[in-house]
Parts: structure tokens; C-alpha cells; sequence
């Protein structure tokens, strides 16, 4: 369990390292402890997403509580897989992609930082839940934070693995492949191919 000053910290640290700040990893608990603690992120991000899987449940099973449920567990198993699962192929490939020494400041600032994404991405998220009739809007503001998300991760990415601007760009652009190749094998499994899901 992650005091709040702990979290406040580590989440301090990720987003100054999304500015291209070097010194948040200052922040950051690099630690064995430090590593497996920074997935309490999850837990530091449930609320936004749990409001986000809400929002699409009831847009698609309307009133049927059970059916409901089922879709929030479902979109619960692979957003967090989505999370859980790149990093776990990172850890396999991270030696004979020459980033085994980076891989723990990777692993905790990609964590809190995705609390961050998780929090942003809650307006449209809201959106969604309580003004159903602003599809279009939700969908634009949608877009907008998602491609700033892109950046900020890149960002945070090329701090991380200290390497420079190409190495990390091609971890970047690797683990971006990843969390979406594993997102859309969840969502055929767990049948979310759902129109607007």
C-alpha cells in the first residue's frame, strides 16, 4: 500500500519526466520494492477507467444490469492486460534490445504515468456517462487527449530508457504496438468488438 505522499511523488516525477524532465526520475522509487509498488498505479487509476467502462456499458447493454457487469469485467481484464502484458514482453526482449539496464525506470515511470493518462482521459469519459447526445464532441476530445497522450508518453518514454532520442522512440513505438496488439487479442476473446466498445 503507497502512502498518499508516495503517490503524489511518483506521480510528480512521471509527469515531469512527460515535460522531458530527466529529474523526475528523481522522484521515482527505482528500488525492487519501487518496481513492484509502482503497479498500485492500477489501483490509483481505477476510478477514471471504471467511470470509462461504465459509460460503454450503458451505451450498449442500456438497461440490463447483468449484461452490464459482464462488459465492465470483460473491458476491466483487458484494459488492465493491455497494461500488464507489453511490459511483461519488455521484460523478455529488453536484454537483446539493449535496455535490460533501463528496464526498472521504464517499468515505474510507464506505470504512474499511465495513472496520468487514466485521469485525462476522464472528461470524454464523462462525456460519455452523463451527456450521451455529444457523441461527436466526446469522440473529438477523445481524440485530442489521446494523440497528447502520444506525445507525453514518447516523452516520457526517451527519459526513461536514457538512451536517446532513437533508442527510445523505438521502444516507444514498440510498446505502443504491443498495448494494442494485445488490447484488440482481449477484446476478440472477451467478444468487446462491440460498435463504439
Amino acid at each position: 500500500m503507497q502512502s498518499g505522499q508516495d503517490i503524489q511523488r511518483h506521480l510528480a516525477g512521471a509527469w515531469r519526466m512527460m515535460l522531458g524532465r530527466a529529474d523526475g526520475l528523481l522522484l521515482l522509487d527505482l528500488s525492487v520494492d519501487g518496481f513492484w509498488n509502482s503497479f498500485f498505479a492500477i489501483v490509483v487509476a481505477l476510478p477514471a477507467l471504471i467511470v470509462g467502462w461504465v459509460g460503454i456499458a450503458n451505451e450498449v447493454a442500456g438497461l440490463d444490469f447483468g449484461i452490464k457487469l459482464s462488459l465492465m469485467l470483460r473491458m476491466s481484464v483487458a484494459d488492465i492486460g493491455a497494461w500488464v502484458l507489453p511490459l511483461a514482453i519488455l521484460a523478455a526482449v529488453a536484454r537483446p534490445a539493449g535496455v535490460a539496464d533501463r528496464f526498472v525506470h521504464y517499468v515505474v515511470a510507464s506505470n504512474w504515468g499511465s495513472a496520468i493518462f487514466a485521469w485525462m482521459m476522464l472528461p470524454p469519459a464523462l462525456l460519455r456517462l452523463f451527456v450521451p447526445q455529444s457523441a461527436q464532441l466526446t469522440v473529438l476530445i477523445s481524440l485530442a487527449l489521446f494523440m497528447a497522450t502520444l506525445v507525453l508518453s514518447w516523452r516520457l518514454t526517451v527519459v526513461a530508457i536514457g538512451k536517446g532520442a532513437a533508442v527510445g522512440t523505438a521502444v516507444f513505438f514498440g510498446m505502443l504496438a504491443a498495448s494494442l496488439v494485445v488490447l484488440l487479442a482481449f477484446q476478440s476473446v472477451l467478444q468487446l468488438d462491440f460498435q463504439g466498445g
